[in-house]
């Protein structure tokens, strides 16, 4: 569904990410763990089209996408949530989900996303800014499916989370995949959630893959060594 190849970014003279290869299956949920400053977002920035690529490739579906803007890349099927969310506070919920509607052609919210976010749909009416964090952070998934991606890109959506929506999170983005066949990726710092959903964990290192294991052989201690500060 996806593959990264050979992909180099830099801000400036400072290359981030060093020749990084990741390849993403259909339906497959992969999770790209690090700390801070190692280039998770920088990643996630580039496949969106929101920072270049200065080398490499990503493909999707056999279509290269490293030369297109960010709403290209949403036209042929990527979904971006990015870290701290970014919903419009002052719009209602109903409003922040129609934005997604655009690259989607549709002209109402289709009833799914809110079978999958409840508590949306008893919110609609209220404005974005009024909402929770987690809240915010199923609004921010919510409009992300509103574009019927066919690759889910989420940038830390644990950030700033209570431990029970956490799960709640977890168990609704393997619903997500399972019903909608979607890949997706996830970057996060949180081992247990990412271990609660991912069916690979990768873990980047001063812009480098160093760790590329399926969920069942995850070495935790050594991937908490990653982690830890």
């Amino acid at each position: 569904m996806l593959a990264i190849s050979d992909l180099h970014v830099a801000y400036g003279q400072s290359e981030v990410l060093h020749g990084l290869n990741i390849d993403v299956a259909p339906a497959e949920i992969v999770a790209i763990m690090g700390r801070n400053g190692m280039g998770k977002t920088t990643l996630m920035k580039s496949l969106m089209g929101i920072v270049p690529a200065r080398s490499g490739s990503i493909m999707m579906e056999g279509a290269e996408l490293a030369k297109l803007k960010s709403y290209e890349r949403v036209a042929k099927g990527v979904a971006y949530v990015p870290q701290g969310r970014m919903i419009f506070s002052t719009m209602t919920v109903q409003e922040n989900i129609e934005t997604g509607l655009v690259a989607s052609g549709e002209s109402k919210v289709p009833g799914d996303i809110y079978e999958l976010f409840p508590v949306l749909l008893e919110m609609k009416k209220r404005r974005g800014g009024n909402l929770s964090g987690g809240q915010q952070q199923q609004l921010a998934i919510a409009r992300a499916l509103a574009t019927k991606p066919k690759v889910l890109l989420l940038d830390e959506p644990t950030e700033g989370i209570q431990p029970s929506i956490i799960r709640d999170m977890a168990r609704t983005l393997r619903r997500i995949r399972d019903e909608r066949g979607l890949s997706i990726v996830v970057s996060e710092q949180v081992l247990s959630f990412a271990l609660d959903i991912a069916d690979r964990v990768l873990v980047i290192e001063n812009g480098e893959i160093v760790r590329d294991d399926p969920r069942a052989d995850v070495d935790e201690a050594q991937v908490a060594r990653y982690l830890s500060v």
